[in-house]
């Protein structure tokens, strides 16, 4: 039986790295989409949201981890060069794509 106990322990903490994991990813989806909005990548901004709408478990604690990411990167981008189409999709697809990772059960 003692085997048993590292095991049932080990599985209550899974949980909790996936939600830490999956909070930095959606803080960068978060990121992304604030660029994109700066930027006028309206379709960007579109998938970003999107990712986190299909992907991600619909808490509170992830809405607002993705709208302070995206408030924050939104005024960040003040004065700044925009990052080119082609580069913000690539951090989008890769940050899906992690995010999925993480959170395999959606579609």
């Amino acid at each position: 039986m003692k085997p048993a106990l590292p095991l049932f322990l080990l599985a209550l903490a899974a949980p909790a790295v996936a939600d830490d994991a999956g909070s930095a990813l959606i803080a960068s989806l978060g990121q992304i989409n604030g660029i994109a909005l700066a930027c006028q990548q309206p379709a960007i901004a579109s998938l970003a949201r999107s990712a986190v709408m299909t992907i991600a478990p619909k808490t509170r604690d992830n809405g607002e981890t993705f709208e302070q990411a995206t408030n924050a990167a939104f005024l960040a981008q003040d004065g700044v060069d925009c990052p080119d189409a082609v580069t913000l999709n690539a951090r989008l697809s890769e940050a899906r794509q992690q995010l999925q990772k993480i959170y395999p059960a959606a579609p």
